[in-house]
Formats: C-alpha cells, sequence, structure tokens
C-alpha cells in the first residue's frame, strides 16, 4: 500500500505520514522543504520525501511520478498541504488572499490530475482532502482560508459521487483546531484543541474504514454544524463585535 501526502514536512502531514507508516504503508511526503522532508522519511521504515511546490501542477507531477517509480501505483492521496493568513476585509490583500486559494484549493487539484486518472485505469484507489470544519461557515479574519476549504469541500463532494461508478473513494477530512504551525498564530483560545498525532490516528482510522467525511473532535463538529444553521443576520450580530476587534 503506498500513500502519497503533500504538505509532509510538519503538522498533520508528517503525523499523518508516521502513522501510516507504522501501519505497513509506504509513504511518500511530498513538501518544499526538501532537506526537511528528506530527513522525516529516514526515520520512517518505508518512505520517500520529494521536494514539491503544490502551487505548481508541473512540479506536483513530477513529484508523484517520481513517488510511483519508487513505490508503485499511488493507492491513498491525501491532499493535506494548506497555508492560512489572516486577511481582514477592510485591510484587504489580494496577494494574501490568492496565495491562500493556490495553495489550498489548486493545490489540491493539481494533486487530483495526477493520480486520479492512473486510480480510475486502475479502479481502485482513494483520495482524501484535508479541509477543515472551518469551512462550514465564514469565520471573520480568515475569509479566504473559509472560503478555500469550502471550495474543497464541495469539490471533493461532487468528485465522490462522480468516481463512484468507477471505483475510486473519496474522503473529505474536516478537523478542527490542531496544534500545528497553521494555528501558531492564531490570537484567541482555541477550543478542542488537538495534537498532531492524536489527530493523524483518528484520520488514518477513517480512511482505512473508507470513511466519506472524517470530522473531529466531536463537540467541535457540533458546534460549527448548529452555527451554520443560524440565521444570517443571528450569526453576524454574535460575530460583528470579535471582527471589530480584530480590525483594531
Amino acid at each position: 500500500m503506498h500513500a502519497i501526502i503533500t504538505g509532509g514536512s510538519s503538522g498533520i502531514g508528517e503525523a499523518l505520514g508516521r502513522e501510516l507508516a507504522r501501519r505497513g504503508w509506504a509513504v511518500s511526503l511530498l513538501a518544499r522543504r526538501q532537506d526537511l522532508v528528506e530527513r522525516i522519511a529516514s526515520e520512517l521504515p518505508k518512505a520517500l520525501g520529494v521536494a514539491c511546490d503544490v502551487s505548481d501542477a508541473a512540479s506536483v507531477r513530477d513529484a508523484v511520478r517520481t513517488a510511483e517509480e519508487k513505490f508503485g501505483p499511488c493507492d491513498l492521496a491525501v491532499a493535506n498541504a494548506g497555508i492560512s493568513v489572516f486577511n481582514h476585509a477592510a485591510r484587504f490583500s489580494l496577494e494574501d488572499a490568492e496565495r491562500v486559494l493556490r495553495v489550498n484549493v489548486f493545490g489540491m487539484l493539481y494533486l487530483f490530475d495526477a493520480v486520479i486518472p492512473g486510480m480510475v485505469a486502475r479502479r481502485s484507489g482513494r483520495f482524501a482532502g484535508i479541509a477543515s470544519i472551518a469551512g462550514h461557515r465564514a469565520l471573520p479574519t480568515s475569509g479566504p482560508y473559509s472560503a478555500s476549504k469550502a471550495a474543497m469541500q464541495t469539490l471533493l463532494e461532487a468528485s465522490r459521487i462522480e468516481l463512484v461508478p468507477h471505483g475510486v473513494g473519496v474522503s473529505v477530512i474536516n478537523p478542527g483546531f490542531v496544534d500545528t504551525p497553521i494555528v501558531s498564530k492564531n490570537r484567541f483560545r482555541m477550543p478542542f484543541l488537538l495534537q498532531a498525532p492524536e489527530a493523524a490516528r483518528i484520520i488514518a482510522d477513517g480512511l482505512e474504514r473508507g470513511k466519506r467525511v472524517i470530522e473531529f473532535p466531536t463537540p467541535m463538529s457540533f458546534l460549527m454544524r448548529t452555527v451554520r444553521i443560524l440565521p444570517t443576520a443571528l450569526y453576524e450580530w454574535a460575530m460583528v463585535p470579535y471582527a471589530r476587534k480584530s480590525n483594531r
């Protein structure tokens, strides 16, 4: 079994690579930081670290080709690479918004493009995207990030339906707050914060069971799905004070 994971040099990507390796998977970790990802791969029993820029389609295709030459066809591809940048609409940064969407959304699509044709031809395999509970409803100061995760959820849901006849599974992974570099700059108390190894175990369990949606932790999932159905006026009334404070 061969898994390819983008963003494999830190956070959930690194932890998931270690967890899958512990379970007997061959793991290819893709990341921009070549020295770091190669060092992590060297610590695992059957792993490869490949330099890759997920915002460049050719780089992703080349990395997948290198990984499959080493370990054979990809059985599981996980689009994990992601970034988050504070972006208040009153001080909007187009450059930052484009960067978030390019890495989070197009990075996933480039991996999808690189692995899905082979999976369809073999009539086997699973594609997963690390979206977020934040994709359920817009969060002030994180509009582009929330939008990117909502886009990932929608794209993956459509793909799951379309790929059923071809024997290919698709999983949407929606974590809450996980203690990784992407949340280290948050200036608020993060409820139900999980450590990356715990998140990786939950994700690996769900993927090996073929779950369509892997969402955790349960209290955070329940909270955000409740918020999702609040009337728009009520939600805005509750969030405007936070948005105003964040703009100071």
